[in-house]
């Protein structure tokens, strides 16, 4: 099954490729968007399947930032870090008006829900979330643009479980540059357990329900 879905994903990544090199961009509607449908999803509800994240809704500012960090090799450079090298090839390929564009498109999409959230502990889920997440990313996981924070409601289980791994394992946040990434390393490593880590994304996603 995993060399299926990395065989589904290498596809999509060379589709996408081949359209942006051709695609014309435009600021207001959604042709700037349709490259990145291909792997994200047409509403950019994001596709576990495909190791794709949900980025509708989400905070512009943070959506450039990660695709400027995946152009200059502060993300996805890591060798276990196949998926984000991936990502990195399509992130060379746009221009900065071109990022921009995206970023913006896909922040204006309506945000994604968890029908289902994972099973876990939610009163142990919120204590650990209140008190190592909360001051960041908000208290319902809405995110914090000013402190440079994403949201985290809506985004599916998996997606949130390899990034805690990336920071924990210094697969991501290690490059002097990315600040945010380098914070975000040091918290990651606060969680003490998986089962801890299991309970706050059954927190953050039951927020996903309505935020």
């Amino acid at each position: 099954m995993l060399s299926r879905q990395f065989f589904l994903f290498d596809a999509a990544l060379l589709a996408l490729l081949l359209t942006l090199s051709s695609a014309t961009f435009a600021a207001d509607d959604g042709q700037a968007f349709a490259p990145c449908s291909a792997c994200h999803g047409g509403q950019g509800e994001g596709n576990p399947a495909l190791n794709a994240p949900a980025i509708a809704g989400q905070d512009a500012a943070y959506l450039e930032r990660q695709l400027l960090n995946l152009r200059a090799g502060r993300r996805g450079t890591h060798p276990s870090d196949t998926i984000g090298a991936q990502m990195r090839a399509i992130a060379l390929s746009l221009s900065d008006t071109q990022a921009t564009q995206l970023a913006r498109y896909a922040a204006s999409l309506p945000k994604t829900v968890i029908a289902t959230p994972v099973r876990g502990d939610l009163h142990d889920g919120n204590n650990l979330y209140q008190g190592k997440c909360s001051a960041c990313h908000g208290v319902t996981a809405e995110g914090n643009a000013a402190l440079k924070a994403p949201r985290l409601a809506g985004l599916d289980a998996i997606y949130i479980r390899r990034q805690l791994a990336n920071f924990r394992n210094a697969v991501r946040g290690t490059n002097p540059q990315d600040l945010q990434g380098r914070q975000m390393a040091m918290m990651a490593k606060t969680l003490p357990g998986e089962r801890d880590v299991d309970d706050v994304i059954a927190f953050v996603q039951q927020q996903g329900r309505t935020k």
